[in-house]
């Protein structure tokens, strides 16, 4: 269905892949994993031909389609949202233009004997037979179907899409790409904003879908459910295994096991090999047997040990000051957005030591109550913060606010105080960024990085 022969990727003169090469076939599922920046998005835009390699190519099969779902979704805001989903069949809008514009002319040309007269009789003729044919009456309830199968409401259709929240614009997204009958599908981190009953939709869809589907995420229960391959990036290299994400996992801690021993073995053999040249060497009488174990250990293929991606973040969040017993207290909080209301009259009381949950389905006010507690927009209520409170917000959208021409360093020491701007690197290499790595623009960065 596709295949990758050699491809390799360089981005001022890093080396992102080197020689990778793979094939998806009709019922590959793959979990397609590495850590952050191992080029796991890049991979699935190479795949796309949103990206090019630096050398290498792609093939696929005679009129295989190909659906991309990107981590960061753009939409046109002037539409709403049945309109936008329609756009996957771009095929069936032309020809329902044409067909208008041909009724048209129809119903106010009078030259009935005249040969473009025939001639659009005979081209509404054709074009009728063709959009039944690519499925122009049944797009719509198609589209429905698919939209309510995803959470939407058929209120929610005519509503216009800036009107939806980031969960739900990512939501519409993947309607299309479900809607366009693809062979493949590529989906970067397609479960971040969907609610646990829209997953377990997406999951259902997944496991029935007939065709290959190349996938990054960081559920594991998402993609052990799915999967049944695993292709891992390592070090620009690809480990590729029929197996789903957690057996994977298990089968190659195994091999590094496995690997492991074998060097040890190896390494115990070459010492003692070395040992008797420098003891042959010492002898006149034994100097072309110590040339001939030279030549046999220069032909010796040195085990390597696959490199382990278990490095983890280590955090730690300490106060700053002590607070008070109570944290945070709304009273009546309410809020609307025109006719919409949001949700009305919340009491909430957090005291200290708190581990609080917000949950709901996508668009039930979980991030706009957020936004409520630090200030960022107007509502009806009172939110009060308790003695010696501070508030850290990371947001959904937190990476919009990065200035991509700063570098990782810049932009932390930037956000960083008097009494921690000494432990600025310190504190980065607990988010694993290392050495050079902290001189790297944002820009440049993977979404998880």
């Amino acid at each position: 269905m596709l295949s990758a022969q050699n491809i390799s990727v360089s981005f001022g003169g890093f080396n992102l892949f080197d020689n990778l090469n793979f094939r998806l076939g009709t019922g590959d599922r793959v979990a397609l994993i590495g850590k952050n920046g191992a080029g796991k998005s890049t991979l699935l835009k190479l795949i796309s031909q949103e990206q090019h390699p630096s050398r290498g190519s792609f093939s696929l099969e005679k009129d295989c389609k190909i659906g991309y779902l990107p981590q960061d979704i753009e939409f046109e805001n002037t539409v709403n949202l049945i309109e936008e989903t329609y756009k996957a069949f771009n095929e069936i809008l032309e020809i329902e233009n044409r067909l208008e514009f041909i009724n048209n002319q129809l119903e106010i040309r009078t030259d009935y004997e005249s040969d473009e007269y025939l001639n659009l009789i005979q081209e509404l003729t054709e074009l009728t037979t063709e959009y039944e044919l690519v499925g122009g009456y049944k797009y719509k309830s198609k589209t429905e179907r698919i939209l309510l199968g995803l959470g939407f409401e058929r209120n929610d259709f005519n509503k216009p899409t800036k009107s939806f929240s980031g969960g739900w614009r990512m939501r519409i997204e993947l309607a299309k790409l479900l809607l366009r009958d693809n062979d493949v599908l590529l989906l970067d981190e397609p479960t971040n904003h969907l609610d646990i009953n829209s997953i377990i939709w997406l999951e259902q869809f997944l496991v029935k879908f007939r065709g290959a589907v190349l996938l990054v995420s960081h559920d594991r229960v998402f993609l052990d459910n799915i999967t049944n391959r695993t292709i891992e990036i390592i070090q620009k290299k690809i480990f590729d295994f029929k197996k789903s994400y957690s057996e994977y996992i298990k089968l190659r801690q195994e091999l590094i096991e496995q690997q492991k021993l074998a060097k040890k073995n190896q390494d115990k053999q070459i010492q003692n090999t070395e040992k008797l040249i420098d003891r042959f060497r010492a002898k006149a009488s034994k100097a072309s047997m110590a040339q001939s174990l030279i030549k046999k250990l220069n032909k010796i293929e040195r085990i390597e040990i696959d490199q382990e991606e278990n490095k983890t973040m280590k955090l730690n969040f300490p106060l700053s000051k002590q607070p008070g017993k109570v944290i945070l207290e709304t009273k009546g909080v309410s809020k609307q957005y025109g006719d919409n209301l949001v949700f009305s009259q919340v009491d909430i009381l957090l005291e200290r030591g708190s581990k609080i949950a917000f949950v709901g389905q996508n668009g039930q006010g979980k991030s706009t109550l957020a936004k409520i507690i630090v200030g960022e927009i107007k509502y009806q209520g009172l939110v009060s913060l308790g003695h010696n409170v501070e508030i850290g917000y990371f947001a959904q959208n937190q990476s919009e606010y990065l200035d991509g021409k700063l570098t990782i360093l810049q932009t932390v020491e930037e956000a960083a105080t008097e009494n921690n701007r000494s432990s600025v690197r310190d504190i980065l290499g607990a988010f694993l960024f290392k050495g050079d790595d902290v001189d790297k623009k944002v820009s440049v960065l993977s979404g998880g990085e």
